[in-house]
């Protein structure tokens, strides 16, 4: 990956993006949100990190201080342990616990003091910064994704923004965790968009944009909700919405890092008051991110659609450089819109952290948008012009901007950890890059997402079939010490149900080991899921199981049954999901008396080889069927027997299954269904087939 910019706009229904800032820190008025360092500045940072003592002091700062008497830095110290040597240099306002970071209230003296101790990395402003700015999903094939189960469900992405209008249609019972960090400082006329009115808040409702002072349609706290939306929202059932997001089965944390602004120094003339994001804000709710990763919950991506700056090179002396490590070490990909400045070769920052994921905004038709941020610190375009998704209010609107491309990212790394549940973070984000369409531009190409191929594999053959998949995804409690079942109703299908029937669970329960899973089959069948396991302390279970069903009907209503066996504690069922691998021809097809018919099913959406027991069923009308050879014909060519002649066999139709161990061939491309007719005198067709794996 490489460095990446973070300028976001909120721009409803406009085309072009607002500045965030200007080209170089060193043009900047001094209270300019967006100021940064130049890259040249940012390059001399990092050299003197890695050869000298002396600590990095971000450019500009004394003047800072001298305009204002004192501002906020962010002081990153070598060690935990060398923190308070650094906090003595000024008013601690927020220290990280598991990073040497310490945001301070400094003047020119503690400025002056910070600037000598040899235990201090850099020092940079805390710079306030804006964030940046239905038929997105089928261009980068998500439709397709979404059809074959694939919807992200099991993984969870964390949306740190303007928070989240957690009861919202599109999102609703999808939020697992909430926070809100959300700096008070007089001096910079900043106060609390938490709902409580603290500067911090955690749980239920604390990143809520529809409660507290967000409510205010005036601030405009749009943002993050239509942002969540784009990357997990779900319209099923819901009037008006746009089908689904990019995983719509993927869960959501929200995190406000956000803080209202009345100064117009800072929000622009005529334009307070108005929403910004200090960096410390944005540090606090990473290391939530990563608090959260390490007591389990299965984050893959945390998504930053915010910044400013202009940056030609990796910004690695950033302070936020140190958590995107580490959350990337832990399985996290940090995704940052690259900003919307219409920079050729520069991105914003934090997208210019060399270890985040850069994302630049495209058009329907695949041209880089205007107003997006490119070059070479670029790591992948995704649509941002025109893009309808939820805000506040359960309303629906159209924003552009690169704001919106990047949950695009964020979305098909979800739906990724559910297809490779087990691949590094390196090795997702490589399928996104490898398998994307190409975008070239000023002698530099990167490449547009394409969902559908970096996680079904080549571009299916036209008139594949869809995996059959059905859900129910409404909550269900479990009774403490007692059973409950959820249904879902399976028709259109025939025959047994598949040996690979693939059974996806969502429950949400405290001490996860009391609880004992089944799959109750619509024949009375028990399949069990999973036992109890009383040494089993965790909260939340999103597990995939693989069940042989095939000794019951596909069709008719199956249950998850879910059994709490002690007592105390309590949860929900917030939803499953089945997976029937079951396809079908029933075009009639004529049999040449004598020669060779053949009927196809294409396959795709479906990962690995065919199963050791693949299931045929046959139906065929013809006289004298012992005329007819049967066989089976997997896309790589390979031939399975079905059925051999039998000239005393008289009767005159086929009506049978048989089962296949097919699994030296892949389950993606052509079956065919080839009947020979071996002798001359009787007639028929192909009535219908089913391949079921």
């Amino acid at each position: 990956m490489k460095l990446r910019v973070l300028s976001c706009v909120i721009a409803a229904l406009a085309t072009t993006a607002l500045a965030t800032g200007p080209a170089n820190a060193a043009e900047a008025p001094p209270t300019t949100p967006a100021a940064s360092a130049s890259a040249t500045q940012q390059a001399t940072s990092t050299a003197q990190q890695g050869t000298s003592a002396a600590p990095h002091v971000e450019p500009q700062l004394s003047a800072r201080v001298a305009a204002a008497g004192k501002i906020r830095v962010n002081v990153v110290s070598k060690t935990l342990a060398d923190l308070p040597d650094a906090a003595s240099s000024g008013q601690v306002v927020q220290q990280l616990s598991r990073f040497p970071v310490v945001t301070l209230h400094v003047d020119q003296a503690g400025l002056d003091r910070l600037a000598k101790l040899p235990s201090v990395v850099s020092v940079t402003e805390d710079k306030p910064v804006r964030p940046v700015l239905a038929e997105s999903v089928p261009l980068i094939g998500a439709d397709k994704t979404r059809a074959a189960g694939k919807t992200g469900a099991g993984a969870v992405v964390a949306v740190l923004d303007t928070g989240v209008a957690v009861n919202h249609p599109f999102l609703k019972d999808r939020v697992l965790e909430e926070a809100c960090f959300s700096p008070i400082d007089a001096d910079y006329s900043s106060t609390s968009l938490c709902p409580d009115g603290t500067a911090e808040q955690e749980g239920p409702g604390s990143a809520d944009a529809d409660q507290g002072p967000c409510a205010d349609a005036a601030l405009d706290c749009d943002h993050g909700t239509h942002v969540a939306g784009i990357a997990v929202g779900n319209g099923t059932g819901v009037t008006g919405a746009p089908p689904a997001g990019v995983a719509p089965g993927a869960e959501l944390v929200a995190i406000q890092v956000f803080s209202k602004f009345s100064s117009e120094d800072l929000c622009g003339a005529g334009a307070a008051p108005c929403v910004l994001s200090f960096t410390s804000a944005q540090l606090a709710g990473l290391e939530k991110v990563l608090e959260l990763k390490d007591e389990g919950v299965p984050l893959v991506a945390a998504n930053l659609s915010l910044g400013g700056g202009q940056y030609t090179a990796a910004c690695d002396g950033d302070p936020r450089k140190a958590i995107i490590d580490s959350l990337r070490t832990a399985g996290v990909a940090t995704v940052v819109a690259a900003g919307n400045d219409g920079f050729g070769t520069a991105v914003a920052a934090p997208a210019c952290v060399s270890s985040a994921i850069t994302v630049g905004a495209t058009t329907d038709q695949d041209a880089v948008a205007a107003f997006s941020n490119r070059g070479t610190l670029l790591d992948l375009f995704a649509p941002g012009v025109s893009i309808i998704s939820s805000v506040p209010g359960n309303k629906w609107a159209s924003l552009n901007g690169t704001s919106m491309a990047a949950p695009h990212v964020t979305g098909a790394l979800a739906v990724l950890r559910q297809a490779m549940p087990d691949a590094p973070l390196a090795q997702l984000e490589t399928a996104l890059k490898t398998t994307g369409k190409a975008i070239a531009y000023n002698g530099v190409t990167t490449p547009r997402i394409q969902v559908d191929a970096a996680v079904l594999g080549k571009e299916p053959e036209a008139g594949a079939w869809p995996v059959p998949y059905y859900e129910n995804m409404k909550d269900t409690a479990i009774p403490d010490h007692g059973t409950v079942t959820s249904s879902i109703a399976v028709t259109g299908l025939l025959g047994t149900a598949p040996a690979t029937t693939e059974v996806y669970v969502d429950i949400h329960h405290s001490w996860r080991g009391e609880l004992k899973i089944d799959l109750l089959a619509p024949d009375g069948k028990v399949y069990p899921l999973q036992a109890n396991d009383p040494n089993d302390s965790a909260d939340i279970l999103h597990e995939t199981y693989q069940v042989n069903a095939s000794a019951s009907p596909a069709n008719g209503t199956w249950k998850l049954r879910v059994q709490d066996v002690e007592y105390l504690d309590t949860g929900f069922i917030d939803g499953w999901s089945i997976r029937l691998p079951c396809f079908g021809n029933w075009d009639d097809t004529d049999i040449p008396d004598p020669g060779v018919a053949e009927s196809s099913i294409v396959l795709a959406w479906i990962n690995g080889n065919a199963p050791t027991r693949s299931r045929v069923h046959v139906e065929i009308d013809h006289t004298w069927r012992g005329d007819l050879k049967l066989d089976l014909v997997a896309p790589d060519g390979k031939v399975y027997p079905l059925r051999a002649p039998d000239a005393k066999d008289g009767t005159d139709n086929i009506d049978e299954s048989y089962w296949v161990n097919a699994s030296a061939s892949a389950a993606n491309g052509t079956w065919k269904l080839r009947a020979e007719d071996l002798a001359k005198g009787d007639k028929g067709f192909i009535n219908g087939w089913t391949l079921t794996l």
